[in-house]
């Protein structure tokens, strides 16, 4: 808990919400307004390191120019002494993944509305040129009432177009999160936004069924999955989910990107066109006990 002297510019910490990786996350307040923000602050043996640094700005280089309802608004970065933060808009709930670890049938009600606001938050983000590159369930903050936010750019990226997509030269890292990353992601090649369709198709396989397509006893065994594994039926695991979702969500995960579909606008069309679930599941009452069968209804 900060004291009220702790300030960071003209942001005064209001209490420490978590701690990441990289960063603290606080929740701030100005003395002027009653606005409340969220501040991602780098700790405190990362502030001189100019990769950390250098994603954090990122983040807010990506973030700022990103508007839509169901993207976390980016408002400002700025360096405190030594201490490096970036200022967001604050939104303070459980992130999905967060959300699926007592089961899918927690937010099973909220399905559809969770497919589409993310599913139109990275369109969005597509449509302004930017890949997110690290698309998974910890990457969507969602509310009681289904209200979804896009966080977290560090390492999105502008996409490449015309000569600058065909010639690409420096030290070529893999970046991102095992369990969701695309083929062509691991393999290091320039991406798309079929990249992050392929990754929005692995976070709905475990929106449906409460775990990841694939998964491995080690790093290398789970890419290879993703490389060279025959993609789940989600049906096998949620018995209510209709045949044509479940091709579709095999159609996301596609080997080949040219094998899925070509934006994520095409697949908002496709889902708009269909039944996801057979049986659309009621909310969860509080004294319920948790009901873990098949169908999740």
């Amino acid at each position: 808990m900060s004291r009220p002297r702790d300030f960071l510019g003209v942001y005064r910490l209001v209490r420490l919400i978590g701690v990441g990786h990289t960063c603290e996350v606080w929740e701030a307040a100005k003395s002027d307004d009653t606005t409340r923000y969220v501040l991602k602050v780098l700790k405190r043996d990362l502030r001189k390191s100019r990769e950390d640094v250098a994603a954090l700005k990122n983040e807010y280089d990506c973030g700022k120019s990103l508007k839509h309802k169901n993207i976390i608004r980016v408002y400002d970065f700025n360096t405190q002494g030594d201490a490096t933060y970036v200022v967001m808009e604050h939104f303070e709930h459980k992130n999905l993944k967060i959300q699926l670890r007592s089961g899918p049938q927690q937010v099973a009600h909220l399905t559809l509305k969770i497919i589409e606001q993310g599913a139109e938050a990275l369109f969005s983000m597509h449509e302004a040129g930017w890949i997110h590159r690290d698309v998974k369930p910890d990457n969507f903050l969602v509310a009681d009432d289904g209200t979804l936010k896009l966080i977290d750019f560090a390492i999105s990226a502008k996409q490449k177009s015309g000569l600058s997509a065909m010639f690409s030269f420096g030290k070529k890292v893999v970046q991102g999160t095992r369990s969701y990353m695309s083929p062509e992601q691991i393999r290091t090649q320039n991406l798309d936004g079929r990249a992050d369709l392929y990754s929005y198709g692995c976070v709905l396989f475990e929106l449906l069924s409460g775990k990841p397509p694939f998964t491995g006893t080690n790093a290398d065994e789970l890419l290879n999955k993703h490389l060279n594994g025959p993609i789940p039926n989600v049906q096998v695991q949620n018995d209510n989910v209709t045949p044509e979702f479940a091709e579709l969500l095999k159609k996301m995960m596609a080997k080949r990107r040219e094998n899925r579909p070509a934006s994520m606008w095409e697949f908002l069309s496709e889902f708009r066109s269909m039944r996801v679930l057979k049986i659309l599941p009621k909310p969860p009452k509080p004294d319920d006990p948790k009901d873990h069968r098949k169908g999740f209804v």
